[in-house]
Formats: C-alpha cells, sequence, structure tokens
C-alpha cells in the first residue's frame, strides 16, 4: 500500500495536452499523471451526488446558464468565443436568475468610493444592498498581539480589519448573496469562511497594479515562453 506522502494528485496546472486531447473535454482523451478525470472517479461520484441537493442544483444550473450568457453569437459555427458581459453585470443577472433580492457587500476601507458607486448602481437597480467596511467596530489590533512595529501604521491606534464582524453582520441582516470588494488575502477567506449566504468576488485587491492582479502573471508567462 503506498504511503500518504507518495500519493500521486491532481497537477492539472501542469498538463501541456492539447485542448482536443484532453480527458476532460474529450471522451476518448489522455491525461498526465494524476489527471482527476481519470484516476479519481470516486472522487467525482462523491461531489457529482451533491447535485442531489435540490438547492445546490438550481444553484448550480444559474450559474451553468450564467455563463453560457457571458459570451455573443454562440450559435455561430465555427463558435469564436466572445465575452459580452462585465463582471458587475454578471453578479446582477445571476442574483435576478436566483431570485436575490437582499446582497451583502463586503469591502475594504481603501475602496469605499468604488463601493459607492457599487452601491448606487445595485440600488438602481432595485436590490436592497447592505454594505460593511472592513474597519467597522473599531477593533484594536492589540487583539491579535501584534507589537507596534508589526502594525501597519506603527505609533498609531491600528484598527483591525475584521472580516468575521463583517460576515456575522450581513449574517444578522440574512443577505441572500455577499460580494467581496478588495478584501485582502487572508481577511477573504475569513469573510468567505464565516459568511452563510455563497460569496462572489467583484475585484481582488493588488495594490500595486491597479488591482489588476493577473497583468504580473502574464508578464511572466511571456518571459516563461
Amino acid at each position: 500500500m503506498a504511503s500518504e506522502s507518495s500519493e500521486v494528485h491532481p497537477n492539472c496546472a501542469a498538463c501541456r495536452l492539447p485542448v482536443t486531447k484532453q480527458a476532460c473535454k474529450n471522451a476518448d482523451g489522455i491525461g498526465i499523471e494524476g489527471c482527476p478525470t481519470l484516476e479519481a472517479e470516486y472522487v467525482l461520484q462523491k461531489a457529482n451526488k451533491a447535485y442531489e441537493d435540490p438547492e445546490i442544483l438550481a444553484f448550480a444550473k444559474a450559474a451553468s446558464l450564467q455563463e453560457a450568457a457571458c459570451y455573443a453569437n454562440r450559435g455561430q459555427s465555427p463558435y469564436v468565443i466572445q465575452p459580452s458581459k462585465t463582471r458587475i453585470e454578471e453578479i446582477i443577472q445571476f442574483s435576478r436568475r436566483m431570485g436575490y433580492t437582499k446582497l451583502g457587500l463586503s469591502f475594504c476601507i481603501a475602496m469605499r468610493s468604488e463601493a459607492a458607486v457599487v452601491h448606487r448602481l445595485l440600488t438602481m437597480r432595485e436590490f436592497e444592498l447592505i454594505s460593511v467596511v472592513c474597519k467597522s467596530g473599531r477593533t484594536p489590533k492589540s487583539i491579535l498581539a501584534l507589537n507596534d512595529k508589526e502594525k501597519t501604521d506603527p505609533g498609531c491606534t491600528d484598527a483591525l480589519c475584521n472580516p468575521i464582524y463583517q460576515a456575522e453582520l450581513l449574517n444578522e441582516a440574512g443577505t441572500q448573496f455577499n460580494i467581496l470588494l478588495g478584501l485582502c488575502v487572508g481577511h477573504d477567506a475569513l469573510f468567505v469562511k464565516h459568511s452563510n449566504a455563497p460569496c462572489t468576488v467583484l475585484a481582488a485587491k493588488d495594490k500595486t497594479t491597479g488591482h489588476n492582479p493577473l497583468s504580473p502573471i502574464y508578464a511572466l508567462r511571456e518571459e516563461l515562453r
């Protein structure tokens, strides 16, 4: 029996097979070592069983319908991918598909001007929006046992970014779908973990790239070619 450390796990990001030959896209396709389509049937069966839950089924169906709706002229042959929806449009349309009327917005204080625009846009679309900024509660960072040099603003009473409080406030408000706007790495994970409602990300914070976290990935991709 193989030890746990010798188990082969999925490594799809390392797969260099042409899409036309990949098992995940073609019934007669092939895969690299650890290919989950070919080597983890028991996990697939367990995962697919979740869709027997009517609530999960409805959510997944709406997500797939929304995915298709984001591309124009799908009936053309041969088909050329033509994206047609922005992220905020997707969020609005998906929320309507699901019948959501009360949305939550968890945002970073550095994006308060963007949050104000999102608030106005969603309320104009007749959603009830409950929004909570990361510094709500003004909990001091001393609760984390940080010393002064470890604060973002040494020498000052630095307020804790409190994604757990943000999530609990939205839980109390009974939001149906929560939107993350610019939460820091780690804070976003804590929010998602404590949110009762399903979550989506409108924008990921990346202060050095104008909140375009893929730009350094694209640059590196060119260098690695």
